[in-house]
């Protein structure tokens, strides 16, 4: 990305984003079915019995996550086809601002409604568990390995949130120089690869190719590793997470974001919207 990046700018344009964002019904729609279903996942933990909180927490952080991924993708690849679409491109680039700033604006503005999404779905999730645990008997509760408000939970929504980052940003690369269809197609294509990315690392193993696994360990080192954001085990089964687990995980989604931004500012810049 360019270092003569004006942040008044990029803020101007990542508030126009949030407030289009605010406005757009979807949204408010995922949301209300993301809680909808935090919700419902009390009732089906009444069918489980003796893991109630446990089903609660995995299917509440499981939604959160869907559903994040859902904005991220779909109105991540939408935020420069649809100014392209409309012909607006060509006022807004009219303007002191410079390609990488109305990219970097745009990410951001996402990555703003993505933060308050998250942060609705994850306090609903956690005020339905603190109704359950206070409407369960102590000797119940004494069985549990963690409380029902564990506050590895704010820790899981957070990694979820620096995954979705990423997410957004492979949607923003791939709609700076391809059409919305397959913008989408490859970003919901390198998002699952990304999930089983670490496998290809050890792909020697499993086949006598040596090409192959040579690939294949190439292909690791440049897909998306998303794996380590999804922490959802570890808070159903209360296992400690390490601050530098946290700490490399984020470096990582930060890094991966700012190489991902820095080569749809490459494309972009050369795009001709003549």
């Amino acid at each position: 990305m360019s270092a003569m990046v004006s942040v008044p700018t990029v803020v101007r344009i990542a508030a126009n984003v949030f407030k289009e964002s605010v406005r757009d019904k979807v949204l408010y729609s995922i949301v209300l079915f993301a809680v909808i279903v935090i919700v419902a996942s009390l009732l089906l933990g009444q069918l489980t019995a003796g893991q109630e909180v446990k089903i609660i927490k995995d299917l509440g952080l499981a939604a959160i996550s869907l559903f994040g991924h859902f904005i991220a993708i779909f109105i991540g690849i939408g935020l420069v086809s649809k100014e392209v679409e409309r012909r607006s491109i060509y006022a807004l680039l009219a303007k002191p601002m410079s390609r990488t700033e109305f990219l970097v604006g745009k990410f951001f503005g996402l990555l703003s409604t993505l933060t308050v999404n998250v942060s609705v779905m994850t306090a609903a999730l956690v005020a339905v568990l603190a109704v359950y645990g206070a409407l369960t008997p102590v000797e119940m509760t004494k069985g549990w390995e963690a409380p029902a408000t564990d506050p590895r939970i704010a820790i899981a929504a957070f990694l979820i949130l620096v995954e979705l980052a990423v997410v957004t940003a492979i949607a923003v690369f791939f709609s700076t120089f391809t059409s919305p269809v397959l913008a989408a197609a490859f970003t919901v294509g390198l998002v699952i690869a990304g999930q089983f990315s670490a496998d290809l690392k050890n792909f020697e193993q499993v086949v006598e190719s040596a090409p192959v696994a040579w690939g294949a360990r190439a292909l690791y080192y440049v897909l998306p590793n998303l794996a380590p954001f999804d922490v959802k085990s570890q808070v159903v089964h209360a296992q400690p997470i390490a601050p530098s687990y946290i700490g490399l995980t984020v470096g990582y989604g930060v890094l991966y974001v700012g190489a991902l931004l820095t080569m749809a500012s490459l494309f972009f810049s050369r795009r001709d919207f003549k």
